[in-house]
């Protein structure tokens, strides 16, 4: 099966996930105990105020009758698919949605893509050396350490950081450390991180690419500003990587093809790159996909606690604020991502072992 064809295929499988999800996101929060006039008007609301709320809703109709659910349900369905998110009922009153996600979006994406690499980089390195030294000291305080890091819950670790490098903690001189920034809220320098080359300005319709160029300063102080955070989200992930990398590195060591490439007079260090580490890889591969999710959903509590201004915390005042439509619209969002995360794991998994061809992957 062509690589299109694949993808097409997989997409269109998603389809049933996709709905599935949203249909039990309607229910939960459309059948749940949330009162759409008592989140937005409050208590105080008058009959009048109340009716009018929930005829502008969708709730009720003109007449005074009150919408099917069914009907509900399908305009809750066409409003996702099209990208429709409506307004906030309570965090920003009328304000679209879709502007509050984008505008919240670079700090979850500049978190979680540190994240990912701190553990990438951290987590696998460590993970090899162990299980290329197993039975070692060495190995034994790098397993000792994945297992700690595993173990540690990502709120409580977020906790006792962010309060030993705030004002008074004995970690403080941290935000003044070369370059000074602060380490609990939203960074100025996430709208700075890039600036723009307009090589088709005043061409009609290509005048809207345009070439993103580094500020090395801006994003060398959001850098320092979001690593503290990184460290905390990606510190489970980091654990998972040093165990599954350790213990592939060893499966690798006792297999007949680093025998034959020893016998052959392969140089070791050819043999632990081209052979050891291109394997090892192999089973890592859905652990570090799957964790683009996970971190995504893990940065709801570490958002909270350092105060970034992101999705995850945007999702926690709409939870306690009752905001309907910005949850519904973060939920999509979030299956969404592992409907393609998925079907991105399953291509790469055809560059890195050449025995697994798209066709497998569908049996």
């Amino acid at each position: 099966m062509n690589r299109p064809l694949y993808i097409a295929k997989r997409l269109l499988l998603g389809v049933p996930v996709l709905l599935f999800g949203l249909t039990l996101t309607f229910l939960i929060l459309y059948l749940g105990p949330i009162d759409p006039v008592l989140a937005i008007l409050g208590k105080d609301a008058t009959p009048t105020a109340a009716r009018n709320l929930e005829i502008s809703l969708g709730i009720r109709y003109p007449n005074g009758s009150l919408v099917p659910l069914w009907v509900q349900y399908k305009n809750f369905l066409v409003n996702m698919v099209t990208f429709d998110f409506g307004t906030s009922w309570a965090i920003a009153r009328n304000q679209p949605v879709a502007a509050m996600i984008v505008s919240r979006l670079p700090a979850t994406i500049w978190l979680g893509f540190w994240s990912v690499l701190v553990a990438l980089f951290v987590g696998i390195p460590v993970g090899l050396y162990a299980g290329l030294n197993s039975n070692s000291w060495s190995d034994y305080a790098a397993s000792f350490g994945g297992i700690v890091w595993r173990a540690m819950p990502n709120f409580w670790l977020a906790v006792m950081l962010s309060g030993l490098i705030t004002a008074g903690g004995v970690l403080s001189g941290y935000r003044d450390l070369i370059i000074e920034t602060d380490v609990v809220g939203t960074s100025n320098a996430l709208q700075h991180l890039f600036s723009g080359i307009d090589p088709f300005a005043g061409v009609p319709v290509l005048e809207f690419f345009w070439i993103p160029v580094p500020n090395l300063g801006p994003m060398a102080e959001a850098f320092k500003w979001i690593l503290p955070a990184a460290l905390v989200l990606g510190s489970s992930s980091m654990g998972n990587e040093v165990r599954i990398g350790r213990t592939a590195v060893l499966e690798s060591l006792r297999s007949e093809y680093v025998d034959t490439a020893k016998a052959k007079g392969v140089s070791p260090r050819r043999i632990i790159v081209k052979h050891i580490g291109r394997n090892a890889v192999i089973p890592l591969l859905p652990v570090i996909m799957g964790e683009f999710y996970l971190l995504i959903g893990g940065s709801v509590l570490v958002e909270k606690v350092f105060s970034i201004n992101g999705i995850g915390n945007l999702f926690i005042r709409a939870a306690f604020n009752s905001d309907i439509p910005v949850m519904m619209s973060l939920v999509f969002i979030f299956i969404l991502m592992q409907i393609l995360f998925n079907l991105l794991q399953d291509v790469l998994y055809t560059y890195i072992d050449p025995r697994i061809t798209l066709s497998d992957t569908t049996e």
